[in-house]
């Protein structure tokens, strides 16, 4: 799987934009706020309908337009696959596969696999909860359909309940509402923990073997599921809950407060990792997730590179560069020099300047 052309309409900095990439290693170099970045974004949007930055459509048209397009080639199984995304400051976005509408995300499903790596994912250990649920559903709705179906309604009933807590207050006569919306999302909340569990405990034998690699076999990594909540006991945290819930008008047990653990050699490492362990430990969760859509796609996903080589030592930038010789690689970096002493292997060179592509 590889992309071959993308064209950008005013996205981001950029009035228009037509480039071809190579099937293998492409760098994209440049200044700082030159618009590397942004083709790794409009990348990502037209495979997922999601800006890894989490920007709204609006934010993502440039300036003084109203609408945005992003068309991108994907070449699978020999078979092309035209996406185009059109943005558009007022209502949703349009997505369309082949010229024919689609309605949802989900519709994209199976079509593309794109891991993406910046130096805000080698943090993924020492940030919040939030990071790292958002890092194991990112990998969990690239590979299951169901999940993320369940996903996107349980944030739709979370939604609803948080709406009816804050009304509850000048509506009590609605009080009997939170039984319907905590059945639904105990219903689909025990499904999401089960998925996560499962998952869980596979992705964590891949996360271990290759840490050992990364760490001359020194340290063993655990990555361990903590649930806010277990499956035999939703219904009963949800009623013990209910008070807490009405007083700060917000849901406080589920999966949307789960967190995964994740341990070296028994240490804790979001509390009393050092930053080198820490940023191992991301490197490995993230090379894991490569194994995991390669495993489960049966296909090798693009990997998109955002200024993340320079945040890595020669050891693991070399550890990460085994993987990229195997599958279509765009990476973004200020300049060429790293690539040139450590004759790295490079497909397709463009320098990004101004919101245009020199080749």
């Amino acid at each position: 799987m590889y992309v071959k052309s993308l064209i950008l309409s005013n996205f981001r900095n950029y009035e228009r934009l037509s480039v071809e990439f190579s099937e293998g290693t492409n760098i994209l170099y440049g200044k700082n706020a030159q618009g590397k970045t942004n083709i790794l974004e409009a990348v990502c949007l037209a495979a997922t309908t999601k800006s890894q930055r989490g920007a709204r459509d609006r934010e993502m048209i440039r300036m003084g337009c109203d609408e945005g397009h992003i068309r991108m080639i994907l070449v699978k199984n020999d078979n092309e696959y035209r996406i185009d995304i059109h943005l558009k400051k007022t209502g949703g976005k349009g997505i369309a596969v082949g010229g024919v509408p689609v309605r949802k995300a989900s519709d994209l499903y199976g079509i593309a696999g794109i891991v993406q790596f910046s130096p805000e994912d080698l943090n993924i250990i020492k940030n919040g909860p939030s990071a790292r649920r958002r890092f194991l559903d990112q990998i969990l709705c690239g590979i299951d359909r169901i999940y993320m179906s369940d996903l996107v309604m349980y944030n739709r009933c979370l939604k609803e309940r948080g709406a009816l807590l804050k009304e509850l207050p000048f509506r009590s006569d609605r009080i009997g509402e939170l039984d319907i919306w905590d059945f639904k999302i105990a219903e689909i909340g025990k499904r999401i923990t089960a998925g996560r569990k499962q998952f869980t405990a596979d992705f964590s034998r891949k996360a271990r073997e290759i840490h050992l690699s990364l760490t001359g076999g020194r340290e063993h990594l655990d990555v361990i599921y903590e649930p806010d909540t277990d499956e035999e006991h939703f219904e009963e945290r949800q009623k013990k809950m209910r008070e807490t819930d009405l007083k700060l008008k917000s849901t406080n047990c589920g999966p949307h407060r789960d967190d995964l653990g994740i341990r070296a050699n028994d240490m804790d490492l979001r509390i009393y990792g050092s930053q080198g362990q820490q940023r191992t430990a991301a490197l490995s969760l993230k090379m894991a997730e490569i194994k995991t859509i390669e495993e489960y796609r049966h296909d090798m996903p693009v990997l998109l590179l955002d200024d993340v080589l320079s945040e890595l030592d020669t050891e693991r930038q070399t550890a990460l560069l085994s993987v990229i010789s195997r599958t279509q690689t765009l990476i973004t970096c200020t300049g060429l020099d790293e690539f040139v002493q450590n004759q790295f292997r490079t497909d397709r060179i463009f320098h990004v300047v101004n919101g245009s592509i020199e080749t």
